[in-house]
């Protein structure tokens, strides 16, 4: 068994399709850790509405291959095609960022994500989740890989959000500055 890390997205309808993709991986992989759900502003998009970002954390002995192509069904599922432009808004975007400790590409997938290290609305999340996990490739937590990230232009928000019955998260009283709209 592995630690899979997944990151999901969604600026279509984000409240439904994250919580019918929350329900699809528990009914598929079981008990989840689930980070605070962010706001954020699209980046690159030319649609401007706003994505929901959170990540994901449950044990499976799937293989890379396995979890890649599960992953891509939900999406289709999801009305998400192969054939989408790259920055086109999405009802559910779902990126494998770990596998344990893999460090290589595998059915052509590249773990560990590059995005871990370049987006806030995947390095937050998943330095909330598990801090002191450390970063396959760098070593070091991702908790302090966060503490040292340079926010830039980019800029996100926790939001009120539950999921089955249950606060998954909640916004910041008083947010940091770097995380404030």
């Amino acid at each position: 068994m592995s630690l899979v890390t997944l990151s999901l997205g969604s600026n279509i309808d984000p409240d439904t399709h994250i919580r019918l993709c929350l329900d699809a991986l528990e009914d598929t992989f079981g008990t989840l850790q689930i980070s605070r759900v962010f706001e954020s502003e699209p980046v690159g998009f030319n649609d401007n509405r706003n994505f929901y970002n959170l990540v994901v954390a449950f044990d499976s002995d799937w293989t890379v291959g396995e979890l890649q192509a599960w992953s891509k069904q939900l999406e289709i599922a999801h009305g998400r095609t192969p054939d989408m432009v790259k920055c086109s808004s999405r009802a559910l975007d779902i990126d494998l960022l770990t596998v344990g400790y893999v460090c290589a590409t595998i059915d052509n997938v590249t773990l560990p994500r590059e995005e871990i290290t370049h987006n806030a609305f995947v390095l937050q999340p998943l330095a909330e989740l598990l801090p002191n996990q450390r970063h396959p490739l760098c070593g070091l937590p991702y908790a302090t890989l966060w503490q040292r990230f340079d926010m830039g232009s980019q800029r996100l928000w926790a939001i009120d959000f539950q999921w089955r019955g249950r606060w998954v998260s909640q916004a910041d009283p008083a947010p940091k500055k770097a995380s404030v709209r």
